[in-house]
């Protein structure tokens, strides 16, 4: 992934500028117009929508209103007693007379002030075998056939009074009407009390009452009436039709909404009647919806890419012209190098900031020369360092050397004293010897204490007594080498080399109590005290004292503020303290649980 990022960002400052104006300025700049003009657009279509729903709206309560009135006529014509008399009692005039007085009533309804619809037609049945209608019939008249209808059957079976029947075939002449259904309202007529004494069916020509509504809708947008099946029954255009996608979507739920018809490039909003069971849908044309939003929206983008194609021009050379000259002065430092910094840059060519950088630019090339010139000279002062300490080195093995044969003149004449003595002190130059290694085993460092503290057995008669306390899992932790060898020396000097017998030394090495990861050494003695041992020191000390501060400092190499030694006021006792353990714990935990032997 870094491999692929390293070969997309540009390498050169001007094009990374260039990039950066892209990325942080004109790219975000675009989103948020494109993020804007989508919300206006969604705000269009909600308002687009609203709108719509109001014209549906309208509708619907139209379209109520014809209910309203159908179900207003069949409770005149039940409540009209010529009516109710011809059909109880068709015999008392001749069906010619009943046919016209029954033909009166309904244009009568047709002419009444709310009736004004001539799209509603009438059928009426008595017990007798008798129709009679406002209409001419497309087929025959036939009582049986009417009768029979599945409707009537349903009501009667429901034992409702009367039953809306959404999808009516049309029976009309289609001279009159050429509608393939209707919307009809069957019924049952009854007197007073409450005897059924005959059979009603209303009907209003729906497409001609939608097609009538919708003459002066605008031509883009076209209507449907659509059922929850999902078959449209009416529409405003001839041959339009909604997609599958969005009559599945509109059929789904009964219920109010808008969505847009991806498939035909279209809002459609909908209205649900629950009376009916049917959907008044609307559809508007993207295309003319936003067409002044697009137009504006394309003269807008041409003019911010004009200016942003001038103003990126603009920047691409103000980036050129301030990078020109850190591009010659990527140059002269490669011709510097080479050079062996011998180089300069003109001053003279540059104004501003430049020229600040370009004199700083020298000022460094000699500033480095000069360092240069000074390391050389500490790297010849450092060589012959090396070469009087590799002349010193020749004494402590000659040293060694001199103890090895004392060693076995000792076995020869059987002084075991001697050779002990030979071997701790050959122990102790050895490993002094040895600057390869600066940390060591504590088991190790434990060792070489040992070895030191019989070489001090020796010299002062066994005068004092030394116990070691430290814990069997830490053997392996790392630490300085001869670290406690200067803190035993300085307990035994300055503590109880003047007293003739009791002296104690305890060595102890633990976990510090404050920071656990780290590891505590610490020498104490029961001699004469810090303040007489300061004393002495001041009235018989030739040189100052160096192992308690060649301790410290090689601490502070090690472990550079992690390390530490000091002394306590309270009994004489130097701790080589936490610091030592900021390498010791991880190496114990590394070297000593996984591979310490068992």
């Amino acid at each position: 992934m870094r491999g692929l990022l390293s070969h997309l960002v540009p390498h050169k400052l001007k094009y990374r500028l260039f990039a950066a104006f892209v990325l942080v300025i004109l790219l975000p700049f675009s989103i948020l117009n494109i993020y804007n003009y989508r919300k206006i657009e969604s705000l269009v279509q909600q308002k687009v929508s609203e709108q719509s729903h109001e014209q549906l709206d309208n509708l619907h309560r139209s379209l109520e209103d014809q209910l309203s009135i159908a179900f207003k006529t069949l409770i005149f014509l039940e409540q009209d007693t010529e009516v109710r008399q011809i059909l109880q009692e068709p015999e008392r005039h001749s069906v010619l007379d009943n046919k016209e007085l029954m033909e009166d009533k309904f244009k009568g309804l047709n002419n009444s002030f709310f009736l004004y619809n001539p799209s509603v037609y009438f059928t009426l049945l008595d017990d007798r075998g008798h129709v009679y209608t406002s209409y001419q019939p497309r087929r025959p008249l036939d009582y049986d056939t009417i009768a029979s209808n599945a409707s009537f059957a349903a009501m009667r079976e429901t034992k409702a009074s009367y039953l809306w029947v959404p999808d009516d075939e049309n029976y009309v002449s289609r001279d009159i009407s050429k509608s393939p259904m209707l919307l009809s309202l069957y019924a049952e007529l009854r007197d007073r009390g409450n005897r059924a004494y005959g059979l009603a069916r209303i009907s209003i020509d729906f497409s001609f009452w939608f097609q009538s509504m919708l003459q002066k809708s605008e031509s883009d947008q076209a209507y449907f009436i659509m059922t929850r099946k999902g078959e449209t029954i009416a529409r405003s255009m001839p041959g339009s039709e909604l997609s599958k996608e969005a009559v599945e979507a509109v059929s789904r739920t009964p219920d109010n909404g808008y969505r847009i018809d991806k498939r035909r490039d279209a809002l459609v909003n909908y209205s649900y009647l629950s009376s009916l069971d049917w959907y008044l849908v609307d559809r508007i044309p993207l295309q003319v919806l936003f067409n002044e939003i697009e137009s504006l929206k394309r003269q807008y983008f041409v003019t911010f890419f004009v200016i942003t194609a001038a103003f990126v021009a603009v920047a691409f050379m103000l980036a050129y012209t301030f990078t020109r000259p850190l591009s010659r002065m990527q140059l002269k430092m490669k011709e510097a190098v080479r050079k062996d910094l011998r180089i300069r840059l003109p001053e003279k060519n540059y104004k501003g900031e430049i020229l600040e950088l370009t004199r700083t630019f020298n000022t460094m090339m000699v500033d480095m020369n000069g360092l240069i010139q000074r390391l050389r000279a500490e790297e010849r002062q450092k060589d012959a360092v090396h070469f009087q300490m590799l002349l010193a080195q020749m004494d402590p093995h000659f040293l060694l050397n001199t103890l090895n044969t004392l060693k076995w003149i000792g076995l020869r004449g059987g002084s075991e004293e001697t050779v002990e003595i030979c071997l701790s002190l050959g122990k102790l130059l050895e490993t002094s010897l040895n600057s390869d290694v600066d940390l060591i085993y504590l088991k190790d460092e434990i060792e070489l204490t040992r070895a030191f503290l019989y070489i001090q057995q020796i010299r002062y008669g066994n005068r004092f007594d030394i116990e070691f306390s430290y814990d069997e899992s830490l053997v392996y932790a790392l630490v300085p080498k001869l670290s406690l060898q200067p803190l035993v020396d300085n307990a035994i000097r300055h503590g109880i080399a003047d007293m003739q017998e009791g002296g104690r030394i305890w060595i102890r090495m633990d976990r510090d109590a404050e920071y656990p990861d780290r590891l505590a050494l610490e020498v104490e003695d029961n001699g004469v005290g810090l303040e007489q041992s300061r004393r002495s020191r001041e009235e018989g000390r030739k040189r100052p004292g160096i192992g308690l501060d060649n301790v410290r400092e090689r601490l502070r190499l090690l472990f550079k503020d992690k390390g530490g030694a000091r002394r306590r006021a309270a009994c004489s006792r130097d701790p080589v303290p936490a610091a030592t353990a900021a390498a010791a714990v991880p190496a114990l935990r590394e070297r000593c649980w996984r591979g310490r032997p068992s």
